[in-house]
């Protein structure tokens, strides 16, 4: 018996088609934490150096390892970043008139 397996194309954030609120500022963090998370595995740092490195204990490291974003402010993880030798820069702009709402994102380089 084949069951139809229904599609919903994304609108490009996760946390919105889920219905979640503030979903635009929890699509930041995810990126946030996903950049601190590469930088740490591409470092070869163990969770232990990464939490004396961050200021945080080694079940945070993992925590933020695992994407778990409650605990964790906008403003701390640029601070993690800004630990991990990364600057961050935050820059506005007007939105593109080809775009019907004005977003936030993170854009890394």
């Amino acid at each position: 018996m084949t069951e139809e397996i229904k599609i919903q194309a994304s609108n490009g954030n996760i946390f919105a088609d889920l219905g979640l609120e503030n979903s635009d500022e929890l699509l930041v963090k995810a990126e946030l934490v996903r950049k601190i998370s590469n930088i740490i595995t591409m470092q070869q740092m163990t969770q232990a150096e990464a939490a004396e490195l961050l200021g945080i204990d080694q079940p945070k490291v993992s925590a933020l390892m695992n994407g778990k974003l409650s605990g964790f402010s906008t403003v701390r993880l640029f601070r993690f970043l800004n630990a991990l030798g990364q600057d961050v820069e935050i820059v506005v702009t007007s939105k593109p008139q080809s775009h019907s709402q004005a977003r936030t994102r993170v854009v890394a380089t």
